[in-house]
């Protein structure tokens, strides 16, 4: 008859408690409670540069041990915590949030502590960098409660900031250690919020081209009518100065008034010649024969033009007198 051995009572419950897992982490994960092996009284130390030794006296505190060499008693001297001075960078695991609007926010970050008080980071709280990490975790959900998805987006180191501030207020005072910075690392909004996101984008980036485009098709229009409207002051001013300075011509020259005067006759009598050229219609005087009547109308209108030229400047020199 077969017997099989008992197991010991000490390996089941460390295969149950393996199968737990505790004490081992993912890579990447963080354990606060883990604690480093204390170094053992030797009665000389060496404190490292940047560390602080914590050294009990038969179970109550005794001193801190300063960075060089110390003697501890041997038996009654312990040390019972080792504190490093240097600046620490604590993973603040994803976590959800909810903001104002309803949004839920998967966020994660990075805190960056340094202790300034080894006593009160070793006596004020069991484990300072575990405390610290729940505090920011529940801040961080506190802040992004109050703040809108798009201010979450758009004032993310105003949220540092505040989370900085909120974290300092309870650590530094009590626990011996300074939060230096808070920075939001990765946030990441549901799927849906990100496709309603890249339609706005697109339909605001849709618009501001629509915008660019009829603006340019405004401006056009306004650069043709403004390079029309030079033309015709320039043309005019040229049409002023030629006219001007004919005129000074045939008042200045001896016989200019005649000399007008027989080639608007001229002129009067050269176009009978193209009437028929634009038109089966010809409209002929009823003197045509006459040839001296048609080049007495003609100096009776150029007469009559420089008759009401010199009542205008008459009517004109008496307004300024």
């Amino acid at each position: 008859m077969l017997t099989l051995a008992k197991p010991r009572v000490g390996q089941v419950l460390a295969k149950r408690y393996s199968s737990l897992n505790f004490g081992r982490l993912a890579p990447g994960a963080m354990n606060f409670f883990q604690k480093e092996r204390l170094p053992a009284n030797t009665i000389i130390k060496f404190v490292p540069q940047q560390t602080a030794y914590v050294v009990e006296r038969m179970g109550k505190f005794h001193s801190i041990l300063k960075p060089g060499i110390a003697i501890l008693l041997p038996v009654l001297d312990k040390i019972t915590y080792v504190q490093s001075l240097k600046e620490n960078a604590i993973e603040i695991p994803s976590q959800n949030a909810i903001t104002a609007d309803n949004v839920s926010l998967e966020l994660d970050g990075i805190l960056y502590v340094k202790v300034h008080d080894p006593y009160k980071a070793s006596y004020g709280v069991e484990d300072f960098k575990f405390a610290i990490s729940q505090l920011a975790q529940t801040t961080m959900r506190s802040e992004i409660g109050s703040m809108t998805l798009d201010s979450v987006l758009k004032e993310r180191q105003l949220l540092n900031t505040n989370i900085n501030r909120i974290i300092n207020d309870a650590a530094q005072e009590h626990w011996g250690v300074e939060c230096l910075r808070y920075e939001i690392r990765d946030i990441h909004p549901p799927q849906n919020v990100l496709e309603a996101m890249h339609r706005q984008v697109s339909a605001e980036r849709s618009k501001r081209a629509e915008i660019l485009e009829s603006e340019g098709v405004r401006q056009s229009k306004i650069n043709i009518a403004e390079g029309e409207k030079q033309s015709l002051i320039l043309k005019a001013e040229a049409t002023a100065m030629s006219i001007e300075k004919i005129a000074n011509s045939i008042s200045k020259t001896p016989g200019g008034k005649d000399a007008i005067n027989l080639q608007i006759a001229q002129e009067y009598i050269k176009e009978f010649g193209n009437i028929a050229k634009e038109t089966n219609t010809i409209v002929l005087p009823s003197n045509l024969g006459d040839m001296s009547s048609m080049m007495a109308a003609g100096m009776g209108i150029f007469k009559s033009m420089n008759n009401s030229k010199s009542a205008t400047e008459a009517s004109v020199d008496a307004e300024k007198k």
